[in-house]
């Protein structure tokens, strides 16, 4: 993303997969995991990139981009993702929330 909180994705088609989430009181290693899952992500085939907002309320949203739906199922079945994925369940998240989109058009500001 260098520098940028835009994921640079190609031209559509190409899928989101969006996860909304309230976090819950406590780190819990919750910012290391969070942290080592981009690392982890970005190593895997089809990852496009990811942008991320949380509020001050702890409500967030995470959109990551993938190339294909089988892209998507193997990083859900990922080892140190399924890890991470109950912790999440057991300590970070009061709710969540996750959605899969494909992407068929995509626009923005012109570069300069």
């Amino acid at each position: 993303m260098s520098g940028s909180t835009f994921a640079r994705t190609p031209q559509p088609p190409y899928y989101a997969v969006i996860f909304s989430s309230q976090r819950s009181a406590g780190s819990h290693g919750y910012s290391e995991t969070a942290t080592r899952m981009l690392e982890l992500a970005a190593q895997q085939p089809g990852f496009l990139g990811v942008e991320s907002a949380r509020g001050d309320d702890g409500f967030g949203i995470t959109v990551s981009y993938w190339r294909t739906l089988e892209d998507i199922t193997a990083w859900r079945e990922q080892v140190e993702h399924r890890v991470a994925q109950q912790r999440g369940r057991e300590h970070w998240y009061l709710d969540y929330e996750l959605r899969i989109a494909r992407v068929e058009r995509a626009s923005g500001r012109p570069e300069d």
